[in-house]
């Protein structure tokens, strides 16, 4: 039996625990190493670029675009009687209903005539003896003018019957003046419509005692044709009065919230003056009408056709966005980024917004999805749901 010295035990435990450490060194740096690999591949997908920011798009058109006055407006009646009565007398029959449609000349209330046809004949009587009076004062006159000529009978005495004469040729006039009196004052007692037009409330019914010119029996309204009134800024009457001296302007008119197709009528009068406190003029339209879509004392929304300006940069209004430092809009790249423009905007038609400086013809311009957009974003174009047209065109 042999023995190992205890140095060289102990070298060699020294050597196993040496090439133990070596493998445990070398497997944790192989896992230390294949977990970084692994957190490195999944770090760098996550760093791959991301998916753009979904927007919708337009294409700025080059096209004619009418240049209009817009304005809130009043519709007035063409014309408007207040129908009172010229004499004092009973209502006793009233011919139209209220609301109804009358013709000028249709009769509306008729007044007791009863004591007009007493005085027509009472002037008719008066009329009748004086003109025997008058017979009788000529023949007399005829006389006293032979014996004046024989001498029998002085100057004063001819005077006199020349005189009474002349007197009652003036009553006979004086009759048949109060004959024609009566005759009219029977005329008024048929009261008759002087227009066309619409009938309002009844403000006079049978058995209702009137007085010459006292209250209101009716106000009649002539809706066709009618007016539309409203005003304009002072600034725009220069451009008005050049285009009318043209030609007819046209005028648009409907109801708020109307579902039917607006009224077309014509511009026909500018005032003579502008109003110094508000600074605006105001005009007025005439409307046939013949539908009866404008009505007195409505609010209509009015449209005023000046002219047409030809070849004007166009895009859909909510392309445009406010900043701090004015108007801009997303204008897409070649390589689908976008960028910030700034724009001058002449002014806005319905839905399209003319632009004067900033966007040129064929460039697409965001029109939604603009509020998660930066300068050089990258952006995803997806289907509009506006409809056809809307994307691709201005709408």
């Amino acid at each position: 039996m042999s023995y190992i010295p205890f140095s060289h035990r102990t070298e060699e435990r020294c050597v196993r625990f040496g090439r133990s450490s070596v493998a445990g060194f070398a497997l944790l740096t192989f896992l230390i190493l294949s977990s970084g690999c692994t957190e490195n591949s999944s770090k760098g997908e996550t760093k791959g670029p991301g998916p753009g920011v979904p927007v919708t798009v337009s294409t700025a058109v080059e096209k004619n675009v009418p240049v209009r006055l817009r304005a809130i407006g009043t519709v007035q009646a063409y014309s408007t009687v207040a129908v009172k009565s010229q004499v004092e007398g009973e209502i006793i029959r009233v011919h139209f209903k209220e609301g109804q449609d009358v013709k000028q000349g249709d009769l509306l209330f008729t007044i007791d005539p009863r004591p007009f046809e007493a005085q027509i004949r009472q002037a008719e009587a008066n009329l009748a003896r004086d003109k025997v009076q008058a017979a009788n004062a000529q023949k007399d006159l005829s006389r006293y003018t032979e014996l004046l000529k024989e001498g029998s009978a002085t100057q004063a005495q001819y005077d006199q019957i020349r005189t009474n004469a002349e007197a009652l040729d003036a009553a006979i006039q004086a009759d048949e003046a109060s004959l024609e009196t009566a005759r009219l004052q029977l005329s008024y007692s048929t009261i008759r419509s002087p227009i066309d037009g619409r009938t309002g409330s009844i403000m006079i019914h049978e058995g209702n005692l009137v007085k010459a010119n006292d209250a209101s029996m009716v106000v009649i309204n002539q809706v066709t044709p009618i007016y539309a009134a409203f005003s304009v800024p002072q600034q725009d009457l220069p451009e008005i009065k050049k285009e009318m001296a043209a030609g007819p302007l046209k005028v648009e008119a409907s109801p708020p919230r109307s579902e039917s197709p607006p009224s077309i009528g014509v511009l026909t009068f500018v005032d003579n003056a502008v109003d110094p406190a508000t600074g605006t003029i105001q005009l007025k339209a005439t409307f046939a009408n013949k539908e009866r879509a404008l009505w007195p004392g409505q609010f209509v929304n009015v449209v005023l056709n000046l002219a047409v300006q030809h070849n004007a940069v166009v895009i859909p209004s909510q392309a445009v966005q406010s900043g701090q430092q004015g108007d801009y809009v997303f204008v897409v790249k070649s390589d689908r980024t976008v960028e910030s423009r700034p724009v001058e905007m002449d002014r806005t038609v319905d839905h399209d917004a003319v632009i004067r400086k900033g966007v040129r013809p064929g460039e697409e311009v965001v029109t939604d999805g603009q509020l998660r957009l930066i300068p050089g974003a990258k952006i995803e174009i997806r289907p509009s749901s506006a409809g056809p047209g809307a994307e691709g065109g201005a709408s």
